[in-house]
């Protein structure tokens, strides 16, 4: 056999050895790299970098610690046995010092999500959502995700999974609901309308009692202005009759000689 050909042979038998039992191992950022010895995991994962394992005996998992977003869709009863259904968003982690521990129970990431991160969503959503009355689910709905996220993240931290966020996606109610919902709503906007039109009614009649006092009371001072021209104007023609009537002479009184005729200039009436 030439020289050649023992170096190709041997440069071959290198490739399918680095192929085949690799004894290097990279872990990725945002991995670690769960070690089993012949099929037993090792509770200290690889951390980031490169490693050096036994070929055959060992084989390493690479698990993402990196935060994950899920959806999970969820349904229960509110306090008043309403039926309500969402879809929830949740972004959670595997813990990187007790994934070793999560993958030994559990398995790996899509096991993990399917055994635990679904079915603890589902249980949590119906822990929160039966401490809400159907009609509170809306108008408190910070409080029911707060309740939600409180109840899921302790279900879960156990199991070395840790809850970054959760988020609503829908929020679906029974159709009877949403009907009894749609008929409330009408009915205060009529009950507010019917408020609107008593008080408008109300504030016209006000005004139209305004006016008319406005009114007579306009009467009653042209009627005073009236009276008073009428007696001045009475007391002038009495006036003026008496100068007609008048022959020059004064008339005599026991007490002397006092004119009945008011010579006085006249008086502007104040205004």
């Amino acid at each position: 056999m030439s020289k050649d050909l023992k170096l190709a042979i041997a440069g071959v038998l290198l490739i399918l050895f680095f192929f085949f039992l690799n004894p290097i191992v990279s872990v990725g950022p945002g991995e670690r790299g769960v070690v089993t010895h012949f099929g037993a995991v090792d509770l200290k994962p690889f951390a980031e970098g490169l490693h050096v394992i036994v070929p055959i005996r060992d084989r390493v998992v690479l698990l993402d610690v990196k935060v994950q977003k899920h959806e999970v869709p969820a349904k229960g009863s509110t306090k008043d046995l309403q039926d309500l259904k969402a879809v929830f968003a949740v972004n959670f982690a595997l813990q990187p010092d007790l994934i070793a521990r999560t993958y030994q129970q559990q398995g790996n990431l899509g096991e993990i999500v399917e055994r635990i991160v679904a079915p603890q969503t589902q249980e949590s959503f119906k822990t929160a959502v039966a401490q809400f009355t159907a009609e509170e689910s809306i108008i408190k709905r910070p409080q029911l995700k707060q309740n939600f996220d409180d109840i899921l993240s302790d279900r879960l931290v156990k199991y070395g999974i840790e809850i970054y966020d959760t988020s609503i996606v829908d929020i679906l109610f029974s159709t009877e609901f949403a009907q009894a919902v749609e008929r409330k709503q009408v009915a205060e906007q009529e009950s507010q309308r019917a408020v609107y039109i008593a008080e408008k009614a109300q504030q016209e009649a006000q005004g139209r009692i305004n006016q008319a006092k406005g009114e007579a009371e306009a009467q009653r001072l042209l009627q005073q202005s009236l009276n008073k021209e009428i007696l001045r104007k009475q007391e002038l023609d009495n006036q003026r009759i008496a100068i007609e009537k008048w022959d020059g002479k004064l008339p005599n009184v026991n007490s002397g000689a006092i004119p009945f005729l008011n010579l006085q200039p006249e008086e502007k009436e104040e205004k």
